[in-house]
């Protein structure tokens, strides 16, 4: 690893998530811009949040509903190992179940930790193979490109072998997919739902929800097996980093020659129903025809030791669930707070959260973005880098791929993998989906991987950073400009 400043200028490309073979998708974001302002919405006041008194009692879910205190708490001495350690997990969990007592903790979890697309689509590949009652699948981006076809084809195999398939799409995201393509789907027996069309006049709801777009990433199996994270259904996201730069191509924008970085988490256990019931509660809030009567909440035995919460993210949840739990997190870490983030644009919030962890003797350190697939989002986060770095933050740039990944791990023992970016959209205005995780083996594995992202960046120096040209400057301030929106 290398201490640098990182001054040079990336390659303009199209907006976030988005391939750079697909330009005319920055259209879309404009006029979802231009046309979806339907009123300013706000983060939560978290200070509430900050004084979070420490629970005595940590409750947790099984297979068969609540557990009791006296199993609860010898579930955390055995996972926690205690004998005379810290009681850091404990107290994540105590503060984690006081954000939102509503949203269970639920025992008994296999989790994979499954890095990049190749690897994420080997895993998906396979458990759709072996659906045997349904698979519900939703998406921000579903192109029609290889990766597409190769998802379309093994979803269409499946409904016709008898497993009903039920998809949701975004109307931006998947703005350049031909609807050919989606009505192929409906043509096999899929269930399709295109997410708050672009036309006003399709769809069933009656407000027009330019502005609320679903960023997230979901695919449940058979109600046993949940796939969630950062990765969309693209080619974008077939090739691992390759260790080198992306070359431009004529357009000026990045090839996908260097990979991009992504992660996704596989689930296997009774958490699984609480990602079901998200997808389901989309699809109806989405007025999407009725699905076919279905095994979606079969019986569930405990697969692993991993402790598991789902959480869903909308723009009328006033809680804003997703935020505050994460402000929540970073409030209360006493050892490390590890954030891998593709899109960085922080409220003063989180801003005053983070550098108030230094302050307490917390290293706090982020990988993001060397260069990015949107150029207004890129700067707007480096924006931040002076105030972050004269506080003591540390900051790393992700060199050899376009960095896409959603990851935080707090003191080793509180993970979150999900499709939340750590800006205004994510926040306010996109239905997103995040897993919590609670426990050090799986923490262990997020900060191994976190160390492989480090080694793979350039730390950011702030008195060489001071020096970076007037030009880039500029575009920080240009881009602050529209942050509510981007």
């Amino acid at each position: 690893m290398t201490e640098v400043a990182v001054a040079s200028e990336p390659a303009r490309r199209t907006p976030r998530g988005f391939s750079a073979i697909t330009p005319p998708r920055q259209l879309g974001l404009l006029l979802v811009a231009l046309l979806g302002l339907q009123g300013c919405a706000s983060l939560p006041d978290a200070q509430r949040d900050r004084a979070i008194p420490h629970s005595d009692q940590v409750k947790f879910e099984g297979t068969r509903g609540p557990v009791s205190n006296a199993t609860s708490d010898a579930i955390i001495d055995k996972i926690e190992g205690r004998h005379g350690q810290s009681d850091l997990l404990d107290k994540h969990l105590a503060y984690e179940q006081a954000v939102n007592a509503n949203s269970p903790l639920v025992l008994g979890n296999k989790l994979s930790l499954l890095q990049n697309g190749p690897d994420t689509y080997k895993a998906m590949f396979a458990a759709i193979r072996e659906a045997k009652d349904h698979i519900n699948l939703e998406t921000f981006i579903f192109d029609d490109g290889e990766a597409g076809r190769q998802f379309s084809d093994l979803l269409l195999e499946r409904q016709a072998a008898g497993v009903q398939v039920n998809v949701i799409y975004d109307s931006v995201g998947s703005l350049l997919t031909p609807a050919s393509f989606f009505q192929h789907l409906k043509d096999g027996g899929i269930r399709v739902l295109e997410f708050n069309p672009v036309n006003p006049l399709a769809g069933n709801r009656k407000e027009w929800a330019l502005n609320n777009r679903d960023h997230r990433k979901l695919m449940v199996i058979d109600g046993r097996i949940a796939f969630t994270g950062g990765i969309n259904l693209s080619d974008t996201y077939s090739s691992s980093p390759s260790g080198r730069r992306p070359k431009k191509t004529a357009d000026s924008t990045m090839a996908k020659t260097g990979g991009w970085r992504d992660t996704h988490i596989e689930i296997e256990g009774p958490a699984v129903a609480e990602f079901q019931k998200l997808f389901l509660d989309s699809w109806n809030k989405q007025k999407g025809e009725e699905l076919a009567a279905r095994n979606y909440f079969p019986e569930l035995k405990p697969q692993g030791a991993g402790i598991v919460r789902a959480i869903g993210s909308t723009p009328d949840d006033p809680q804003r669930l997703i935020y505050l739990t994460l402000l929540s997190a970073i409030t209360h870490a006493e050892h490390s707070v590890h954030l891998t983030i593709a899109y960085f644009a922080p409220d003063p919030q989180l801003l005053q959260a983070l550098t108030d962890a230094v302050a307490r003797g917390v290293d706090v350190s982020l990988v993001l973005p060397s260069y990015s697939d949107s150029w207004a989002i890129f700067h707007l986060g480096r924006s931040y880098y002076t105030k972050l770095l004269r506080r003591g933050v540390k900051l790393f740039e992700r060199r050899d791929a376009v960095m896409h990944a959603k990851t935080v791990c707090i003191d080793g023992v509180w993970s979150t993998i999900g499709s939340t970016n750590l800006d205004w959209r994510s926040f306010l205005h996109n239905d997103e989906i995040n897993a919590v995780v609670l426990g050090r083996d799986f923490g262990t594995q997020m900060n191994a991987m976190f160390d492989a992202d480090i080694s793979a960046s350039q730390a950011i120096d702030l008195e060489h950073w001071r020096h970076r040209s007037w030009a880039l400057r500029l575009k920080e301030q240009t881009a602050r400009i529209a942050a509510y929106w981007l």
